[in-house]
């Protein structure tokens, strides 16, 4: 039965909206942080010219993704030089975040864009503080996405600097994580974004010397709760919040294990899984369960269900796979099936019921960006900024290849029948213009 008030929404959505749905963007993957849209008739075909309603230089490098509430595109960047590990580079003469800086002192950069028409609205900047870890060549200290409750705009970065800003760009409140707690010192940078839940600003700092799990206050920045977590964590994974039938969990995926926290309180719920070495990509989840890849290479992935306590190896694993998942990308949970895509150009799609391999393809390249699903289609952004479109599905079908010549790192967001995809030099907007 249907209350007045949802069919007057309904109605409203029906008569007023070019499209069924307007989402804000407002986080790393989206509105669920599952980078699934519920907006149609996104744009599927696209060259660096074609079907691009506007593209806005950017300054200095980064591999946050853009994030979008109403008229406002936020995000972040770093400008000047810092240090670089090569350590592990599969090609060890390929672009790195020195490369695209200048010879200047490394700061930071938040932009706000106008989403009708790219036009820079502000740019907030703040020079590093303290000595700067040295990052993979791949990334920068601006890896971490801003997020936003469309009140304040939160940006955290490789030093843990972090602002908060009004949305006009003004300063709000700041702190420095590195200096107050402990030296940002994971190998490779620090990648963890922040996460708003409620009146709640949720970090993961699982760094080897030291690891803690902190709830500010979003309005003052002030500490709520912390959790102690240990030494000889690694983790570049952003938290997660779950919506199980037991209440909310927060969900956090590091080398020790997956564990699940109260969020209102810090204390820990449950966990399970064995260690890993680089614990990377960030869980999903669909109905209370939890689908969660461990990271590094061609490592173990598990679905979970969300409401247990203590060990839930026993009792609340669904299935485990015990290797082939990405080493950086994030799973996608769409219509049923479980999606992902590697650094060996491989993409395979899996039974969310059973983690049995539905088709496994080579598309080539390498995928470091999490896919997105929208309108029964799954976009995967290869490294070199091509985006291959593929119908959801049991059947693997290509809709279409589409290349922006420019090198692509970041996840893509989408919002108002748009794609916005950052790359080396640009953020796109791909699409029709605003109407």
């Amino acid at each position: 039965m249907f209350s007045t008030g949802r069919l007057t929404i309904g109605l409203c959505v029906v008569l007023c909206a070019p499209r069924a749905v307007a989402e804000n963007w407002p986080q790393w993957r989206g509105p669920e942080a599952t980078g699934v849209s519920r907006e149609e008739n996104l744009p599927t075909r696209w060259t660096s010219e074609d079907n691009v309603a506007w593209k806005a230089p950017l300054d200095g490098l980064g591999t946050s993704t853009p994030v979008v509430w109403g008229d406002r595109i936020f995000i972040t960047s770093q400008a000047g030089t810092g240090p670089v590990d090569r350590r592990g580079a599969e090609f060890p003469d390929a672009p790195s975040a020195r490369d695209y800086g200048t010879d200047t002192p490394v700061r930071f950069l938040v932009y706000a864009f106008r989403r009708s028409d790219g036009h820079l609205l502000w740019r907030y900047e703040f020079a590093a503080e303290g000595d700067l870890p040295a990052v993979h060549y791949k990334h920068s200290l601006a890896s971490p996405s801003a997020v936003t409750d469309g009140e304040s705009v939160y940006a955290w970065v490789g030093t843990g600097q972090l602002v908060a800003l009004s949305m006009e760009g003004e300063l709000l409140w700041q702190r420095h994580l590195g200096r107050e707690y402990a030296p940002f010192d994971v190998l490779w940078g620090h990648g963890s974004s922040p996460v708003l839940y409620d009146n709640f600003l949720y970090l993961l700092c699982d760094h080897p010397a030291r690891a803690y799990l902190l709830a500010l206050d979003k309005w003052t920045g002030k500490e709520t709760w912390k959790v102690e977590r240990g030494s000889g964590l690694r983790s570049y994974s952003t938290p997660f919040v779950l919506r199980s039938p037991a209440g909310d969990e927060l969900i956090v995926n590091s080398s020790h294990r997956v564990e699940s926290f109260d969020p209102k309180t810090g204390a820990l719920l449950w966990y399970a899984g064995e260690p890993t070495t680089l614990a990377i990509p960030m869980p999903v989840s669909h109905g209370g369960i939890l689908y969660a890849s461990r990271g590094y290479a061609s490592g173990p992935y598990a679905s979970i269900r969300g409401g247990g306590r203590g060990d839930v190896s026993a009792s609340h694993v669904r299935w485990s796979i015990p290797t082939g998942a990405p080493y950086v990308s994030s799973l996608l949970y769409y219509e049923g099936l479980v999606y992902m895509a590697n650094e060996h150009g491989i993409v395979t799609a899996i039974d969310s019921d059973t983690g049995a391999a539905v088709w496994r393809e080579r598309l080539g390249g390498v995928f470091t960006a999490s896919p997105v699903a929208a309108d029964g289609r799954i976009y995967f952004l290869e490294e070199s900024g091509k985006t291959v479109v593929l119908e959801a599905g049991r059947t693997f079908r290509i809709v279409a290849e589409n290349a922006l010549g420019e090198r692509s790192l970041a996840s893509p967001a989408v919002s108002n029948g748009q794609i916005f995809i950052r790359t080396d030099r640009h953020l796109y907007c791909i699409g029709r213009p605003a109407q």
